[in-house]
Parts: C-alpha cells; sequence; structure tokens
C-alpha cells in the first residue's frame, strides 16, 4: 500500500501540508475577491442626493504690512544714472534695516533703464516746416523695492522715513497676514457648518436622512485691503510726507470662503 509504513507517513505529512498551503491560498483569494467587490460598490454613485451651498466668513487684523518705495535718477549717462540711483536705494535700505527691517523682508522688485528723450522742433523754412525731432536728453534709471513690517505700528515712520532718504515714489501700502491659512481655516469651518445647517432643515422639510457627504466644492474669497496710501509719484510729495509721518489705520481683514455640499439622502 502506497501509504504503509514509513515512507507512506511521509507521503501522507506532504499531502497533508500541501491541501493546507492550498486552503490559504484559496481563503486569501476569496477575501480579497470580496474586498475587491466592497470597493466597488462603495464607488456606485448616490442615486438620491440634495446639494446645499454655504457660505463663511472670518475678520482678523493683519499681521503684515507691505509697501513698495522706488528711486528714480535722470543723468546724461547710464553711468551717472545707476550711480546715482544706487546710493539712493542703498542708503534707504540701511535706514530700514536700521529700523529693525529684516534683510529677508527688503526685495528689489522692479529695476530698468530707458533714455529719455526731447522733441525739438526744426525751424520752417520758406513755408515748409519738417516736423520735429527727437534728441537725447540722458536716461531714467528707475529702481522699486517691496518691504514687509512685520511690525505694523511703524508703518506710518517707515513710510515717512523712506522718503526723507532718496525714495521719491512710495506706494501700494497693504496690510495682509503672515499665515493667511489660519483665517481661511475659520472661514471654511464656517461654510460648512452653514451648508450642514442648510441640509438639515433641507432633510426635515422633505422628510428624508442625511446619509453622508458625496462631493464637495470649495470656492475661496480674497482679502479686502482696508486702506491704501500712494504718493502720488511726485519728488515734491516724497519730501512733504518726510516732513510728517502719515497716520496708519490698520483696521480689519475679512476673509470669506464659499463650499457646495452634495448629501446623500434616503
Amino acid at each position: 500500500m502506497p501509504f504503509e509504513g514509513a515512507t507512506g507517513e511521509k507521503l501522507r505529512k506532504a499531502v497533508f501540508a500541501v491541501v493546507i498551503v492550498l486552503g490559504i491560498f484559496l481563503a486569501i483569494q476569496a477575501l480579497a475577491a470580496v474586498m475587491g467587490l466592497r470597493y466597488v460598490g462603495a464607488g456606485i454613485a448616490a442615486a438620491n442626493t440634495i446639494v446645499v451651498s454655504g457660505h463663511g466668513e472670518a475678520v482678523a487684523v493683519p499681521d503684515i504690512a507691505t509697501f513698495s518705495f522706488s528711486v528714480v535718477s535722470d543723468k546724461a549717462t547710464v553711468a551717472d544714472a545707476q550711480a546715482d540711483a544706487t546710493q539712493k536705494a542703498n542708503a534707504t535700505t540701511d535706514y530700514l534695516k536700521g529700523a529693525g527691517i529684516d534683510a529677508k523682508d527688503i526685495q528689489t522688485s522692479n529695476y530698468s533703464i530707458e533714455p529719455q528723450y526731447d522733441y525739438v522742433q526744426t525751424a520752417c523754412t520758406n513755408g515748409y516746416c519738417p516736423g520735429g525731432r527727437q534728441v537725447l536728453r540722458g536716461y531714467e534709471v528707475r529702481q522699486t523695492t517691496t518691504v514687509k513690517v512685520r511690525d505694523t505700528a511703524k508703518a506710518g515712520d517707515l513710510l515717512a522715513g523712506v522718503g526723507s532718504k532718496g525714495a521719491t515714489e512710495v506706494s501700494g501700502l497693504n496690510f495682509t497676514f503672515d499665515d493667511p491659512t489660519k483665517v481661511q481655516t475659520d472661514a471654511r469651518t464656517k461654510a460648512i457648518a452653514d451648508a450642514k445647517a442648510k441640509a438639515d432643515v433641507l432633510a426635515k422639510q422633505l422628510g428624508v436622512s442625511i446619509v453622508r457627504v458625496t462631493a464637495f466644492n470649495e470656492n475661496s474669497g480674497g482679502m479686502p485691503v482696508p486702506m491704501m496710501y500712494s504718493s502720488a509719484g511726485a519728488t515734491a510729495q516724497a519730501k512733504d510726507m518726510a516732513a510728517v509721518a502719515p497716520t496708519i489705520s490698520t483696521g480689519q481683514n475679512k476673509v470669506t470662503d464659499d463650499v457646495s455640499v452634495t448629501y446623500e439622502i434616503r
């Protein structure tokens, strides 16, 4: 007999081991098939849904102020214009650093060199006027710097200070947040709560129950600037500003968030 004796005993154990391994393999395959069916079924779109919108607003005091200033120099040659503009820009940057502004918060945002022309009218002769011509007068060098102020209480003094150091244009004072995500998250939380409250009311009116969220869309709003200060771009304006620091009101910024939520109902 094939299963008698020592050899038969070994053969029986081998067959038994194969059966166990085969059984484990089939069990794993069956479990995987069930899990796959469960996953596929979970992706089936809900047949009955309601869609509601929600709106949220969050208000906070800005902790960052930004503004830009430009130094402008008109000289007969490019080299002279660059040297003059550089001297003014460096003096202004040194002033800002001395006032506590970190170097990483001072950024050159534009640098340009433009030829400047005068229009000269040619004299008329024998009733003929040949028209005018452009004559090169020199070159204008303009360097614009953007500054981030982390102590918003200093904004007014800094606006006046850069004017006294050679800045001829100061503009674009804006207040914002160093970390805007926190305020935006607060607005989103309120928008979702608003949508959920509307969904609960609607479900009660329809006589149905909310099962789960099946879709979500968000439209984040911008952050309105509470105020802006502009120097109007004149040298005299910058000098006047240097004499008296403007009173700056930080105010509050409002952040909005709108969401659309789809709920499955039954």
